[in-house]
């Protein structure tokens, strides 16, 4: 996945689809008579709107991106109406892409939390906490997380990831109660991952083995989607106390780069809020008198 090759693709198709998903009208140009052969945005279009000529934006949308200048790529991130996390996107894949570090796949180090960071989540007694990398493995977790995860931690496979439990685990249409929105966002949490690093080897393999064994992946993966998610509110079915839904936050921790704090709350007083008494009086119970996670 990391050549330049692929890289140049991947520019590629970012590009077109999010040029296919604007219309003339949403970009503000007039629509004239006759027929249109695409309901988004001509390639000459998007170069009007950019402010650079049709035969110069071809250039770039085809992935020959050296060169190109913050301005360029501004003027295109504006008219192709590009979020924040999108814009970032970009910029990643043509810094890539530009780049002159060998198309070689990186073996990346292993991955330790810290255990001034596994104490703050301890401590956090009533509230669900876990350690998160940028190819959502889960690295660590207090004790409420791991009850609150035992449908996931429970993969023989480790570390547990959330896109594999998601893609490939048949309980995971139980667990996420909102599974398409759940799996729109990992995949396009993967997708921005795979654009700051795509020489990560353990993501390499982690999107070949999801592509090849799952169409709900690969259907998502071609979308070329990019979200950071970083705020939220989960809706999850646990096998032990029902239905619970859960903001969260996931916080970068900027000591430990691609790591993310994620924390999950309750509203006081809500049936989530006792829902997670239960799960943490259950979790602080002897692991012998624990029942295994069951639907």
């Amino acid at each position: 996945m990391a050549d330049k090759q692929q890289i140049r693709a991947d520019i590629r198709e970012f590009l077109t689809t999010r040029r296919a998903r604007i219309t003339p009208e949403r970009a503000g140009l007039r629509v004239y008579g006759g027929s249109r052969r695409v309901a988004g945005l001509r390639r000459e279009e998007v170069a009007t709107l950019a402010g650079i000529s049709a035969e110069y934006y071809t250039r770039l949308e085809r992935g020959n991106v050296a060169g190109a200048s913050e301005s360029v790529l501004d003027g295109i991130a504006q008219a192709l109406q590009l979020s924040e996390d999108e814009r970032t996107h970009l910029y990643d894949l043509v810094q890539v892409a530009g780049s002159s570090r060998p198309a070689a796949r990186r073996r990346p180090t292993q991955v330790r939390v810290r255990p001034a960071v596994q104490r703050i989540m301890d401590a956090l007694v009533l509230t669900p906490a876990f350690v998160v990398d940028s190819r959502l493995d889960i690295l660590a977790a207090n004790e409420l997380g791991r009850a609150l995860y035992a449908p996931i931690l429970a993969d023989p496979v480790q570390p547990s990831n959330h896109a594999r439990f998601l893609f490939l685990d048949r309980h995971a249409g139980d667990f996420w109660r909102d599974w398409n929105q759940a799996a729109d966002d990992a995949v396009a949490l993967l997708r921005g991952s795979a654009g700051r690093d795509p020489y990560d080897e353990r993501l390499s393999n982690l999107i070949g083995q999801l592509s090849t064994r799952s169409d709900d992946f690969r259907v998502r993966w071609a979308s070329h989607d990019v979200r950071a998610h970083l705020t939220g509110a989960k809706r999850i079915h646990h096998p032990e106390v029902g239905d619970l839904e859960l903001p969260f936050e996931s916080m970068p921790l900027p000591s430990d780069p691609g790591q993310n704090l994620v924390v999950y709350s309750a509203e006081p007083g809500s049936p989530s809020h006792a829902s997670l008494q239960i799960l943490a009086s259950w979790a602080a119970r002897p692991r012998a008198e624990q029942p295994e996670p069951g639907w």
